[in-house]
């Protein structure tokens, strides 16, 4: 994606009433160490630029065919993980396979045409990927609509229809791929600017007071408290898969190196970009902590990965999470939404499952 720098806007609390005792259940995890602070020992242990072998592992990077999404390929890739790139354009998915072969040689890439602003489209893109394991999909596609605001097909506002939806359905589609692979990851990509918005879960669809950059700060808001109430309910369910949630900081396309032709900054862009290098990064640096999260075995569920340095650059460490992200009854209640608008929610099987057992789906009436 190419929209991690933008600001969003600060607005009111969650709309509807706290349960204290569910906020409390969500705060108790947190103080058991389910998520906190990283320590320098464990940055010690992991080398961005050489991460350990991964031969034999595949993942789905969505949005794998352009900035942040397609770093995190190239060193999946480099790690030797069979990256698939899921995306709506078939020509740039190509240019970034293309691109990924050319800084390694023995990388194997495929792509998969995924559209997530077109829930309907998502089973045939599923039954693309064929048979076979699926060690984690990296939900790192999303827009950002810059003007007034848009739909999608199915009638929902353009960001939260797309990077949280089309996510949420998705995972539902995944369920019995990752369900079959065990110790499979489902790791959610967020945003920083989630931390200055909260969700009206009486209006998701943002439709009587839209503001654009609000909007997408709130569809990734509702992405990574999906993450969270996701791994909360696999955890419940007894199943192998996990459900981590990464942020990439800020992330400047002048502070990136070139990848032509699927990035190629201009001196122009590249000198006023700059001074910006103190507290921001380029976008291959901006995917380490979705990688992390993807392949250090060391990384549990319901973590948070981030930039070390003020979460805006750096090396990935573990961030403590903020209490409104683990709250049982936000968590619940977007599901719940989630579920009704895509016609069914993720069910995941306890341990182990083969693909040739059929995976119940609860459809929402």
């Amino acid at each position: 994606m190419n929209t991690e720098s933008v600001p969003g806007e600060r607005t009111g609390e969650i709309s509807g009433r706290t349960d204290p005792a569910r906020v409390a259940v969500g705060n108790q995890e947190n103080r058991r160490g389910r998520v906190g602070r990283s320590t320098q020992g464990d940055e010690m242990t992991w080398n961005v630029h050489r991460p350990p072998r991964a031969d034999g592992k595949r993942v789905l990077v969505t949005g794998g065919n352009a900035g942040i999404g397609y770093f995190v390929a190239e060193q999946l890739a480099g790690a030797g993980v069979e990256v698939v790139l899921g995306c709506r354009d078939t020509a740039r998915a190509e240019a970034a396979a293309g691109s990924i072969r050319a800084r390694v040689p023995d990388a194997r890439v495929a792509h998969v045409r995924l559209d997530l602003a077109d829930p309907a489209s998502l089973e045939s893109s599923v039954d693309s990927l064929g048979p076979g394991r699926l060690d984690a999909v990296v939900q790192n596609a999303g827009v950002l609509v810059d003007g007034p605001r848009r739909e999608t097909a199915a009638g929902h506002e353009m960001m939260f229809g797309t990077n949280h939806l089309g996510h949420f359905a998705l995972t539902r589609l995944l369920a019995p791929l990752l369900s079959a692979t065990p110790g499979s990851r489902v790791v959610v990509v967020g945003s920083i600017t989630a931390d200055s918005v909260r969700l009206d879960l009486d209006d998701l669809d943002d439709g009587r007071d839209f503001r654009a950059k609000r909007a997408y700060a709130r569809s990734k808001l509702a992405q990574m408290t999906f993450g969270f109430e996701l791994d909360r309910r696999l955890r419940t369910a007894g199943s192998t898969v996990s459900a981590v949630v990464a942020h990439p900081g800020g992330a400047l396309d002048g502070l990136t190196p070139a990848r032509p032709p699927v990035h190629a900054p201009g001196l122009g862009a590249r000198a006023r970009s700059l001074p910006a290098r103190v507290l921001l990064q380029g976008k291959d640096s901006a995917a380490w902590p979705a990688v992390r999260a993807a392949l250090d075995p060391e990384v549990t569920g319901g973590q948070l990965w981030g930039p070390r340095v003020f979460g805006l650059r750096g090396l990935p460490v573990v961030h403590r999470v903020r209490a409104h992200l683990v709250d049982p009854m936000i968590g619940e209640r977007l599901w719940a939404a989630s579920a009704d608008l895509v016609g069914g929610e993720p069910v995941f099987a306890p341990g182990r499952q083969g693909l040739d057992e059929r995976q119940e789906v609860r459809d929402v009436g």
